[in-house]
Formats: C-alpha cells, sequence, structure tokens
C-alpha cells in the first residue's frame, strides 16, 4: 500500500507550518497497524533527503507530538507481521479532536458573587 500518495505529499503544509495553531492543525493523513493499537496522524511534512519527515500525533502506549519517518513507517510491522495501512477513508480534522486532552486551556479561577477568583 502507498502510504504517501501523490494527492496527500502535495496538500501536507511543510514541517513546522503549523506551530502557532496547535491542536487547530489539521490531520491530513492517519496510518495505522491492523494488528494492534497504534496510530499515526500527520499534519504536515516534506521531503528530507531520500526521506519523507512528518509531524504528528503519535497514539500508541501514549499520546505524543513528534516527528515521523517515511522510511521507518513502511519497514515497521505489527505483532503478526502486518504493515502499517493508509486509512484510504479518513476525513481531515483538527488534531484537537483526537487528542484534546494534549491541548486543553489552562482554567481561569472562577470567581465569587464579588468578582473575587
Amino acid at each position: 500500500m502507498d502510504l504517501l500518495p501523490p494527492e496527500i505529499r502535495t496538500i501536507l503544509p511543510p514541517l513546522d507550518s503549523n506551530e502557532s495553531i496547535g491542536g487547530q492543525a489539521i490531520i491530513h493523513l492517519k496510518l495505522f497497524t491492523p494488528d494492534s493499537d497504534w496510530t499515526w496522524y500527520a499534519t504536515c511534512g516534506q521531503q528530507e533527503g531520500d526521506d519523507f519527515l512528518f509531524f504528528g500525533l503519535v497514539d500508541g502506549f501514549e499520546k505524543e507530538l513528534g516527528y515521523l519517518s517515511l522510511s521507518e513507517l513502511q519497514s515497521a510491522r505489527g505483532p503478526l507481521g502486518l504493515a502499517i495501512e493508509r486509512d484510504l477513508y479518513w476525513k481531515p480534522k483538527p488534531l484537537c479532536e483526537i487528542a484534546p486532552e494534549l491541548f486543553h486551556e489552562a482554567k481561569q479561577p472562577e470567581e465569587d458573587s464579588h468578582g473575587r477568583p
């Protein structure tokens, strides 16, 4: 399976272009292991030498943001030896919809009836 077809490659913003928008960055690509619970969501990416690097969310043992390498994803196998696949039915959505816990804003202290925190 082609994990990064041309139509997705062309719409991915360059690396680090989403830095200022945080959880509003759009996930354009979802990859997963069919024989485990690991999922990768890419928000941006670009060609780096012979490889393609992504930035996005990794949902494995825990959810975390980081960089991903296409060559590493292509060579990875799940516990039953199955290759990573691309979600063919994925509809782009913001990161905060997939991992709201990573993008919660600090709550302001509640005020009492006299306007004091």
